[in-house]
């Protein structure tokens, strides 16, 4: 049986008797947790049943089933709607996924950037002369995100002009009769549906992620498997072993005394992503002007930020050890025999390279990384800066999609604790408000 990934509290500063108190408020959301795990897609919590969900799963396979031997897949979206396919994609397959030569190539297009734009359009129309097949899929929950429209209509034109076939390779993932579906219905695309009480940053695991992470070969049973067994510890009433209700108690106690910056230090690069995507989870679910029932204006929020290990402790260690202690660290590690069955790679033998730093000419990779990160925690420990540590035991699917879970329970248990609603994101409309109004004033 595959193990979830393993949560160490014991250097967080925050003791079991505190714990237990930040905990007590959590009983009644666990309650509506589970309730929630009983009541479909009803709820604001649903996101949690995605992992559930087998006519989600059969969509998503029969359509990348349909798609398979496509040599390249486009995702359009931006925020929730791309960051999950993203983290899940570079964690399992790899940053270099584009350049293994394994599978399809996967391509994001989010911002409206002039320089990316073109960028991208010369890859594809490379692709497309060398006779390999191409699949766009704009994701979209309203319908009406300006980037993703925008991005959207430029592949499609391109992709119309370049293949006979373009309709049969684009596909929608949108709420059912949004005007982006509407479209899509009256244009003869694919479409996919996502449950419309599933808010954006919470949709990883349904059409969103699945059916671009099935289509490039990911084994996404297994990360809906990995999610599945970690909703279960989720849900537990004992706090001290639910891992999503203690993060989200740590987060509170620390939030409460002073420090409202919340760093992931991920000690592998192919997990940056997975940062990315929690910093969205938290900025938008906890970054609150007010409270839940909006009756009083609290500004509430820790900003999350990333780190990579062992990159950033060239740039930023000397701040975080040595600077204001105002955050409070999660960092995430490999295990090292996960890291060695990954493929372990060695220094080199060669004495004179051991004058420049010694004892490390034979040892693996994984064995200096893991040096690095006790070393590192021990820092941390004589500096008296607190933190919490998740193990992963590798990298693959199903670790991924029971970490990922973790958070997503962990900030609805937090959003409980803070008194803010972490469901809706309302200041993000005002930008899109305000942006909308200006094109229409300069419109010629």
């Amino acid at each position: 049986m595959a193990k979830l990934p393993t949560l160490e509290t014991t250097h967080s500063g925050v003791s079991v008797s505190q714990l237990r108190e930040h905990s007590k408020a959590l009983i009644s959301e666990i309650a509506d947790m589970r309730d929630a795990a009983e009541e479909g897609y009803s709820n604001d919590r649903c996101s949690i049943n995605l992992p559930y969900d087998k006519k989600i799963a059969k969509e998503t396979a029969v359509l990348a089933k349909r798609h398979k031997g496509v040599d390249a897949i486009v995702v359009v979206g931006i925020g929730g709607s791309n960051l999950g396919t993203m983290a899940v994609q570079e964690a399992v397959l790899g940053k270099y996924h584009n350049m293994t030569g394994t599978g399809p190539k996967i391509f994001y297009s989010d911002t409206v950037d002039t320089y990316a734009m073109k960028d991208l359009l010369r890859i594809l129309t490379g692709l497309r002369k060398a006779g390999k097949t191409i699949v766009v899929n704009g994701v979209s929950k309203s319908g009406g995100t300006t980037e993703t429209t925008a991005n959207f209509e430029i592949l499609t034109e391109f992709l119309r002009k370049t293949d006979r076939r373009a309709d049969e390779h684009i596909v929608v993932t949108s709420d059912e009769g949004s005007p982006f579906w509407k479209l899509a219905e009256k244009r003869g695309y694919h479409t996919l549906a996502i449950p419309k009480k599933v808010g954006g940053r919470y949709s990883v695991m349904s059409a969103v992620g699945q059916y671009p992470l099935r289509a490039i070969g990911v084994d996404v049973d297994q990360l809906l498997k990995g999610a599945a067994d970690m909703r279960k510890a989720c849900l537990g009433g004992d706090v001290a072993k639910n891992p999503a209700a203690q993060r989200a108690a740590l987060l509170h106690h620390h939030y409460l005394h002073g420090k409202n910056i919340a760093d992931m230090f991920l000690f592998c690069p192919d997990l940056e992503s997975v940062g990315r995507w929690y910093r969205q989870l938290m900025g938008e679910s906890i970054g609150k002007e007010w409270d839940s029932r909006h009756k009083m204006r609290v500004s509430c929020g820790m900003t999350p930020t990333v780190s990579i290990g062992s990159t950033d402790l060239h740039s930023m260690a000397q701040l975080y050890l040595g600077g204001p202690v105002d955050k409070f660290t999660t960092f995430v590690t490999l295990d090292e025999k996960s890291s060695v069955g990954a493929g372990g790679v060695s220094v080199p033998r060669d004495k004179e390279y051991e004058a420049l730093v010694p004892h490390i000419q034979g040892r693996k990779l994984s064995e200096l990384m893991d040096a690095i990160y006790r070393g590192v925690s021990i820092a941390y420990e004589k500096n008296g800066r607190p933190y919490c540590h998740v193990g992963l035991h590798g990298k693959d699917e199903y670790q991924i999609g029971a970490l990922l879970q973790m958070h997503m329970m962990e900030m609805m248990y937090l959003g409980r604790l803070l008194g803010v609603n972490p469901f809706d994101q309302p200041a993000v409309e005002a930008y899109k408000v305000e942006t909308k109004r200006i094109l229409e004033k300069t419109f010629h």
